[in-house]
C-alpha cells in the first residue's frame, strides 16, 4: 500500500491531503531514511512520522462580537449580520469573522499546517444568518464531509422581484464565471459545474414575492445567479439586481423596496450531524430587522 494511504487510514485525526503535506515536508521516514508519498509500505516495517505543532496564523485576533447559537468542543453555530465580511481579503484586511473567531476560539486546531477557524460554509458580506465554525480538523473533515455528501441541510429566505412561475420548484443550471464579466458569476451552457436550488414561495405581492430555498449544492453566488436566471432577482442585490420595481399607489413602501441597503437573502436554518456524538441537530434564526420591517409593510395593518 502506498505511504500516504496507509498513514491516512490509521491515523484518523489526519485527512489523507494533510498526510501527504506532512510526507512532502519530510516529516515521514522509515528504514533506510525520508520516506516518499508514493513509498511502499511492507509488512513488519516501521514508519516513523512527526506532526508539528500548528504555525501561529499571521492574521490577528480581534475582540468583535459574535452573535453564537451553540458552542461546545467541536463547533460553533454563528447568527452573522449582514455587512460583516467572513474572511480577510484585499480591501477587508480586519475586522472580518475570521479576526473575531480567533480571539474567541483560544484553541485552534491546524496539524500540520497554519492555526485556523474551520469555516464549514461561506456567506457573502451582505448575506445575513447561520454559519457553521469546526474548532479543530477532526470536526472540519466531518462537517466538511456531510456538506459534499448533500447531508449537511441549509434552508434560505429572500425576497424576489415580482411572481414566481410555480408554488415550487428547481432551479437546475450550471454555475460558472460569467463570460465576460470575470468577477461575476452565471448560468453558463459549457465549463460550469451543476447547481440544483429548490424553491417555494411563502408569501407573494405581485411585485415582490417571499421565497423559502434550499441548497442542494453550494456554489459561489449559487442562489443569487439562479433566481437571477430565472428573472427574479433577489431584491437589493447590486452585482445581480436591478434596483426595486415600482409600486403604483403606495410611496412608502416602494420608498422601502428602493432604499433596501443589501441583497434580502437570510440563511435562515441550518441540519447536521455532530461529529462526535453523531445527533441530529437543528438551529434556526428569524429574518433580521431589515427584511422584518420590510415584510412588515408589505403584509399591511392585518400582517
Amino acid at each position: 500500500m502506498r505511504l500516504d494511504k496507509y498513514l491516512a487510514s490509521r491515523l484518523t485525526d489526519l485527512s489523507r491531503t494533510q498526510v501527504q503535506r506532512l510526507i512532502q515536508e519530510g516529516q515521514a521516514a522509515a528504514a533506510n531514511g525520508p520516506a516518499s508519498v508514493n513509498y511502499r509500505v511492507c509488512e513488519g516495517e516501521t514508519i516513523d512520522l512527526h506532526v508539528p505543532p500548528p504555525r501561529p496564523s499571521d492574521l490577528a485576533a480581534e475582540p468583535l462580537a459574535l452573535n453564537i447559537l451553540h458552542e461546545d468542543d467541536d463547533l460553533l453555530v454563528i447568527d452573522k449580520p449582514a455587512g460583516l465580511v467572513v474572511h480577510p481579503a484585499p480591501g477587508h484586511p480586519s475586522g472580518t469573522l475570521v479576526n473575531a473567531l480567533l480571539f474567541h476560539c483560544r484553541s485552534l486546531s491546524g496539524i500540520g499546517g497554519e492555526e485556523r477557524p474551520g469555516i464549514i460554509h461561506r456567506l457573502d458580506k451582505d448575506t445575513s444568518g447561520l454559519l457553521l465554525v469546526a474548532k479543530h480538523d477532526r470536526s472540519h473533515r466531518q462537517l466538511a464531509a456531510q456538506l459534499k455528501a448533500r447531508k449537511l441541510q441549509r434552508r434560505y429566505q429572500a425576497l424576489v422581484h415580482g411572481a414566481m412561475p410555480a408554488q415550487e420548484g428547481t432551479i437546475d443550471a450550471p454555475v460558472g464565471r460569467h463570460p465576460t464579466q470575470r468577477k461575476k458569476m452565471a448560468v453558463v451552457a459549457r465549463g460550469g459545474r451543476e447547481a440544483r436550488t429548490h424553491y417555494r414561495v411563502l408569501e407573494a405581492w405581485g411585485a415582490l414575492s417571499l421565497l423559502e430555498l434550499a441548497l442542494e449544492t453550494g456554489r459561489t453566488h449559487q442562489i443569487r445567479v439562479h433566481l437571477l436566471s430565472l428573472g427574479h432577482p433577489v431584491l437589493g442585490d447590486a452585482i445581480y439586481g436591478p434596483g426595486a420595481r415600482r409600486w403604483p399607489g403606495q410611496p412608502a413602501l416602494e420608498q422601502a423596496m428602493q432604499s433596501f441597503p443589501r441583497q434580502a437573502l437570510h440563511a435562515a436554518q441550518v441540519r447536521f450531524q455532530h461529529p462526535t456524538h453523531g445527533g441530529c441537530m437543528t438551529f434556526s434564526s428569524p429574518v433580521p430587522t431589515d427584511m422584518a420591517m420590510l415584510l412588515a409593510q408589505l403584509r399591511g395593518p392585518a400582517g
